[in-house]
C-alpha cells in the first residue's frame, strides 16, 4: 500500500472512529447526568442538543486552521481522546466532590468534545480533498461517519455499557482515539515540524488513559460511596440498568439499600412496611376457602414482594417477570441479599421469567388470581409505558373475574399529579380502582392502587408475624388527608406518556430544593 491511500485509509478510520467515539461520550455523558440528576427525558436532551451545537461551533472553527493540517489533526485527536475518554471519570468525581458545580462541569466537558469533534471532520475533509475528487470526498467522509454512529448505538446498551462500565467505556473510546492519533503520528512522520513533541504527547495521553483504565473502578465505587453515603458492596451495570447495592450495617443502621439508576428502590430498614402495604391489601382480601391460588409479579426481582405472598399458604405459584436477568440472580445467588427475601426466590413454587412483563402479557394466555405490579417509578418512557391504559388493558384481560391487582405508584405527596394519573388511567380501562397510601420512613408517603373488576372489601384478617398492617391500621390507609386529595388529571396514553414528564416536574421540584 502507497503513502498516499495509507493517508486516505487513515483519515477515513479516523473519521469512523471520532464519530464512535463521540457519540459514545455523549452517550455517556446523557446516561450519567440521568442517572445522577434525574429528570433523564430533559437530560438526555439537552445534553445530545449541546453537543450538535458545539459540533457546529467547531466546524465553523475549523475554517481558521490553515497551515500544518496533519499537526492540527493530530493534536485535535489527542485532545478528543482525553477529554471524551475522560469525560464519564470526571463527571463521576466532580457530582462527588462539587455536586453544586456539577451541571457546569457537563456541559462544559459536553461543550469541549463536541467542539473538538466538530474541528476535526472538517480538517479531514480538506486534508483528503488533495487525492480524492469532492463527490466521492462527501459521499466517503459521510459513510464512515454514520456507520460510526450507527456500530455504537448498538454496541453502547447492548455490549460495551454492560461488560466494560461508563467510566471504561468512555476510557476504551479515548484509547481509540490516541491510537489513531499514533497511527496519524507515524503516517505524518515527514511532516511535522515538532515530531519529538508529538511522540511525547501521545505517549503520555496512551499512559494516562491506560492508567484510568486501571483505575477506573476505585475512582467509581469512591464516587458512588460518597453519593451513596454508604460503602456500595455491589455495583454492575446491565444492558438495562445500574445496580448498587450499599450496606450500612449496625444497630439503628440503614442496613442494606438497593438503587436502580441512582433512585432507592427499598433499605433493610423499613423495607418490611412498603412490602407488606403493596401485598397484603388484596392477598388477604380473598373471602377464606378462595384464597388466591395463582399470582403473578411484575417487576420485583428483589424477590421482597414475592416473600410476603409466600405467606400465604393456598398459593400455588407465582410467576415473577423481571426484565433483568442480573436482578434475579444477584437476590438469589448472593447469600446476604437472599437471605433479605427469604430465599423466595428459590421456593418451588415460583417461576422466574427475565423477560419484558408488557410483551409477556401480549404472548400469553394465562389468567391470575392476585397480580403484583411493582416496577421502578416511570422515569423515562420505556418504564412509563408500563403505566399507560394499554398496559393496564392487558392486566384486565390476564386478572381473574374475582381477581385482585395492585400497582405501586409513587408518593401521592410530593407527586400528587402523578399519583392520580395513575388512578384516572386505571379506570379509564373499566377496571375499579381503589387507591391507599402508606408511610415508608426512606420514601416518605408512598402511593398503591388495587385495580379490580369488583369493589374491593378490607380484610377482616391478615398472616401472623406482621411488622407493620394489623386489621385496626389497614383501614387507615385508605383515608386520604386534603393535602394528598384527587386532583383533576390526563389519561397515560402510549401514544403521550403524560406521565413520564409530570412525574419529572413533581419530583425535579423536590431535587431542586
Amino acid at each position: 500500500m502507497g503513502l498516499v491511500s495509507a493517508v486516505d485509509l487513515a483519515l477515513l478510520a479516523s473519521v469512523f472512529i471520532v464519530s464512535a467515539c463521540g457519540l459514545v461520550y455523549e452517550l455517556a455523558a446523557g446516561a450519567l447526568a440521568s442517572y445522577l440528576l434525574g429528570d433523564s427525558v430533559l437530560q438526555f436532551s439537552t445534553v445530545i442538543g449541546a453537543y450538535l451545537f458545539a459540533m457546529g461551533v467547531g466546524s465553523y472553527l475549523s475554517r481558521f486552521l490553515e497551515r500544518q493540517l496533519s499537526a492540527h489533526f493530530l493534536r485535535i485527536e489527542l485532545l478528543v481522546a482525553l477529554a471524551g475518554g475522560a469525560l464519564p471519570t470526571l463527571l463521576f468525581v466532580a457530582h462527588a466532590a462539587v455536586p453544586t458545580s456539577f451541571r457546569f462541569v457537563l456541559y462544559a466537558m459536553v461543550f469541549l468534545v463536541g467542539v473538538l469533534v466538530g474541528l476535526e471532520i472538517p480538517l479531514v475533509m480538506r486534508m483528503l480533498r488533495k487525492n480524492v475528487a469532492l463527490k466521492d470526498l462527501v459521499s466517503q467522509v459521510l459513510t464512515f461517519d454514520y456507520l460510526g454512529a450507527l456500530a455504537v448505538s448498538i454496541a453502547f446498551p447492548l455490549l460495551l455499557v454492560p461488560q466494560l462500565g461508563l467510566a471504561r467505556t468512555g476510557l476504551f473510546f479515548g484509547l481509540m482515539n490516541a491510537l489513531i492519533a499514533l497511527w496519524a503520528l507515524w503516517l505524518f512522520r515527514h511532516e511535522l515540524r515538532h515530531f519529538k513533541a508529538h511522540t511525547f504527547a501521545t505517549l503520555a495521553t496512551l499512559i494516562a488513559l491506560s492508567a484510568g483504565m486501571v483505575a477506573a473502578d476505585r475512582i467509581t465505587t469512591w464516587a458512588e460511596d460518597k453519593l451513596y453515603q454508604d460503602r456500595a458492596v455491589i455495583a454492575l451495570t446491565t444492558p438495562y440498568q445500574r445496580i448498587v447495592v450499599t450496606n450500612a450495617p449496625g444497630e439503628g443502621r440503614v442496613g442494606y439499600r438497593l438503587f436502580l439508576n441512582g433512585n432507592l428502590q427499598f433499605a433493610q430498614r423499613d423495607e418490611y412496611r412498603y412490602h407488606e402495604a403493596l401485598v397484603h391489601p388484596v392477598m388477604a382480601a380473598f373471602a377464606e376457602g378462595s384464597a388466591p391460588k395463582k399470582v403473578a409479579v411484575f417487576g420485583g426481582g428483589d424477590g421482597m414482594a414475592v416473600r410476603e405472598i409466600l405467606k400465604y399458604r393456598g398459593v400455588e405459584s407465582v410467576t415473577l417477570v423481571e426484565l433483568d436477568p442480573a436482578m434475579t440472580r444477584l437476590f438469589s445467588q448472593t447469600h446476604e441479599l437472599a437471605e433479605l427475601n427469604g430465599y423466595s426466590l428459590s421456593s418451588p413454587k415460583v417461576k422466574v421469567i427475565n423477560t419484558d412483563a408488557f410483551s409477556w402479557l401480549e404472548g400469553t394466555g394465562e389468567v391470575f388470581d392476585a397480580i403484583v405490579v411493582d416496577f421502578p417509578d416511570p422515569t423515562n418512557f420505556a418504564i412509563g409505558k408500563l403505566f399507560t391504559n394499554s398496559f393496564y388493558a392487558l392486566l384486565d384481560k390476564h386478572l381473574s373475574a374475582s381477581g385482585y391487582a395492585v400497582i405501586q405508584t409513587t408518593s401521592p405527596l410530593v407527586a400528587r399529579k402523578s399519583f392520580w394519573t395513575v388512578v384516572g388511567t386505571i379506570e379509564s380501562t373499566g377496571l375499579t380502582a381503589t387507591p391507599y397510601h402508606a408511610h415508608v420512613p426512606s420514601f416518605g408517603e408512598w402511593g398503591f392502587v388495587i385495580a379490580s373488576r369488583r369493589p374491593y372489601r378490607l380484610p377482616q384478617s391478615l398472616p401472623e408475624g406482621l411488622r407493620f398492617l394489623n386489621t385496626k391500621s389497614l383501614p387507615l390507609l385508605f383515608d386520604f388527608p386534603q393535602d394528598m386529595g384527587r386532583v383533576p388529571t390526563e389519561v397515560n396514553r402510549l401514544s403521550n406518556q403524560v406521565l413520564v414528564t409530570t412525574y419529572e416536574e413533581e419530583w425535579g421540584r423536590v431535587a431542586a430544593h
